[in-house]
């Protein structure tokens, strides 16, 4: 593996417009900042409306030629892309963890994680399937065919700076679309790192642009407008997302939004704790607990409720917490202050309102956004962290009686991604997961992420599905051609 300093001099830092590394307009940067340390890392283009526009361009000028290559071309493209994440993952997965924190071997999961979804859609470009039909009175046929939705817009946030990004420009370069990519402004360097690969791969110029902002409506909602491009995909949070799809009506452009969660994770009297306490470990440290899928609220049966938060309690305050970088290390810091300042008000909400600290509970001393791995409990479900996400490494316990309390109040929240149930009862794990309002569910297990598998929620957890045998559709149209035969 390089060394830190290598792997940040070696990654692009200009903007990809058309082809190109150009810097932004006046030669503006931002700054990008090891969040272990607070230090800054590199600067970064600053783009404009002016670049964003420019970028726009080239997707829109790019867009015949790639729709009409050939969908095997495509794929082989995602192939070799696929093949660079994998050869270089240690110096890929280095340059995540200093630019977002997580640690080392949390970031090569990433990196392998990233690489498949181009490895999927790889095998998927060359699988676009149409149609062919009798008209119900026999006088004609009907042609069914499928094509690029046209030009792209892709956000993506800072917890997974190059699977959230892989999870769209995959299926847009197996379909035949065009893009622009805006990154995270505290996470640029894994999205341009990944452009250098996919130009090195063979991905043609004008097909994938990426702008990195500190303005991002500012550069983003023009484009939005603008009426060139045909679709907006975006992952981050409700709030922003409800902004976009106003935004994108203007257009009626086609959405898909991966938006925020509120998981509930729920243990029942019968389940096996050895898994329950492993699952519920994966759902809620995975990232340091800066995921959408992160187990937000963590319902237990009151009759093992004893002894699985002794368990839980016992391993969350076994987490070596430090820099990502360090050997043996679980648990990164934040993503910034502001986030670190959020996760803090959360805890001490609910501890005014009643909940027990059982570790942790506070900020870590010493530089960086760290905070301790937390389990409270009895946790009141007035408390903010049962409605909010918490974005962070705390784990709130409430103890429930029956299968219909833990149902009602898993289901109480305007979001619906992803529920965990632990169980041994078959017939309670069918019966439960019809009931969960969710996109997802984790049955005995804590994670449901798989490239091979449709990803997305209900409630104002998003539209549209992103992976799987789906995950395409959302960037082809279906057209339909009336055939005369008289």
């Amino acid at each position: 593996m390089s060394s830190e300093r290598e792997v940040v001099e070696a990654c692009p830092t200009e903007l990809f417009i058309g082809g190109k590394w150009v810097a932004a307009e006046g030669g503006k940067t931002l700054a990008v900042e090891d969040p272990a340390t607070g230090a800054t890392l590199c600067e970064v283009a600053d783009a404009s409306p002016a670049d964003g526009k420019a970028a726009l361009d080239a997707a829109v000028a790019a867009q015949a030629e790639w729709a009409a290559t050939p969908p095997r071309e495509r794929g082989e493209i995602l192939r070799r892309t696929y093949e660079l994440m994998t050869e270089r993952a240690d110096d890929l997965a280095l340059l995540m963890t200093l630019e977002m924190g997580k640690p080392v071997a949390e970031s090569k999961g990433e990196i392998a994680y990233a690489a498949e979804f181009f490895r999927w859609f790889a095998e998927e470009a060359v699988r676009i399937e149409g149609g062919y039909q009798i008209a119900p009175n026999g006088s004609g046929r009907f042609l069914l065919m499928r094509q690029p939705v046209g030009p792209c817009l892709l956000i993506t946030p800072w917890n997974f700076p190059a699977a959230m990004g892989a999870r769209k420009i995959g299926p847009a370069v197996a379909a035949g679309c065009t893009m622009v990519i805006k990154p995270a402004a505290q996470t640029p360097l894994s999205m341009l790192k990944l452009a250098e690969l996919m130009t090195e791969a063979g991905l043609p110029a004008g097909v994938l642009n990426v702008v990195t902002t500190n303005d991002a409506g500012g550069v983003m909602e023009p484009l939005i407008r603008d009426g060139r491009a045909r679709k907006l995909s975006f992952t981050g949070s409700t709030p922003v997302g409800r902004k976009l799809i106003e935004q994108a009506a203007d257009q009626v452009l086609r959405t898909s939004m991966e938006l925020g969660g509120n998981a509930p994770l729920l243990v029942f009297e019968d389940a096996d704790l050895d898994k329950a306490v492993d699952g519920a470990m994966l759902a809620k440290m995975r990232n340091g607990g800066e995921a959408c899928t992160s187990a937000n609220r963590i319902y237990v049966h009151s009759a093992v409720m004893e002894e699985f938060s002794s368990r839980l309690t016992e391993r969350m305050a076994g987490l070596k917490v430090g820099r990502g970088t360090e050997e043996g290390v679980d648990v990164g810091p934040l993503i910034d202050g502001k986030q670190r300042d959020k996760v803090a008000d959360l805890v001490a909400d609910a501890i005014a309102q009643g909940a027990r600290p059982l570790t942790g509970g506070s900020v870590a001393e010493g530089n960086g956004y760290f905070f301790q791995p937390t389990v409270l409990a009895d946790v009141p479900v007035t408390a903010r962290l049962q409605k909010e996400e918490i974005f962070g490494p705390v784990a709130p316990l409430t103890a429930f009686e029956t299968e219909d309390e833990a149902v009602r109040m898993a289901n109480d929240t305007e979001f619906g991604l992803v529920s965990y149930l632990f169980t041994k009862d078959l017939s309670r794990a069918l019966r439960v997961s019809e009931r969960l309002e969710a996109g997802m569910i984790g049955l005995n297990q804590g994670i449901v992420s798989n490239p091979a598998a449709p990803f997305g929620g209900v409630k104002q957890s998003g539209l549209g599905r992103e992976g799987g045998t789906v995950g395409i559709d959302e960037y082809l149209e279906l057209k339909y051609v009336a055939v005369n035969l008289d």
